[in-house]
């Protein structure tokens, strides 16, 4: 295990402050199946429902 905190290279670790933010973000994206099982066949359409996803992610939590 690598415990004095560099990497390989010798560079300082740097942790994710907010890292958790993001990834309960990808965790309530996950909660629309459509996202998960990719049905669009393209990418434009996909993005569209990643966006509204996220509208009624902000709208539930009350923003």
């Amino acid at each position: 295990r690598n415990r004095k905190g560099t990497t390989q290279d010798g560079r300082p670790l740097r942790r994710a402050k907010r890292r958790w933010k993001v990834e309960r973000a990808f965790a309530w994206l996950q909660n629309y199946r459509r996202l998960v099982v990719r049905y669009e066949r393209y990418s434009v359409n996909f993005l569209g429902f990643v966006q509204l996803a996220c509208v009624l992610i902000l709208l539930r939590q009350g923003f």
